[in-house]
């Protein structure tokens, strides 16, 4: 399953719920998994904003989870190429007011911290969010306590 949305509303939060869980989930922001182009090694761990999944290693690390429940979450502007992978695709979203409270006030994450970031992430919600959505199987308020939010991720997950 592909967990995707906008900086800020509560991707890696969901991703470190469902490992406490025992599930195989996977932040593509960490890892090495994003890199400035599809066919180039990443620089860094880290994934920086406009970067794209490296595709080599996105795909082995769906094909290594042949079979077995697997969590991945991102949102770069070429994960599209992978939906088909994905059984489903659920949409975390939340309101500007709580991103921008989010965006500000986490601790995991400088992105969003100066007012230039803070602008271009809701920006984006306004920009992106609608075209994941309409690539979404199902999509999910994170302004809900997580508990929530990972009891109906996993209902979708395993249906």
């Amino acid at each position: 399953m592909l967990i995707t949305g906008v900086s800020g509303v509560g991707k890696s939060t969901v991703v470190a719920a469902l490992r406490a869980r025992g599930y195989a989930a996977v932040d593509t922001d960490f890892g090495g998994y994003c890199s400035p182009a599809a066919d180039l090694e990443p620089p860094k761990p880290t994934a920086e904003p406009g970067w794209v999944w490296h595709e080599a290693r996105i795909r082995r690390l769906l094909d290594e989870a042949e079979g077995e429940a697997l969590f991945v979450s991102g949102c770069v502007p070429n994960q599209g190429r992978f939906y088909a992978d994905f059984d489903r695709v659920v949409l975390l979203s939340a309101a500007p007011e709580v991103v921008r409270r989010r965006l500000l006030g986490r601790t995991g994450n400088d992105y969003g911290k100066t007012p230039e970031q803070l602008e271009r992430a809701l920006r984006d919600q306004a920009e992106v969010e609608p075209l994941l959505r309409a690539g979404a199987t199902l999509e999910i308020d994170t302004d809900a306590p997580l508990e929530a939010v990972t009891a109906r991720l996993l209902r979708h997950a395993l249906d």
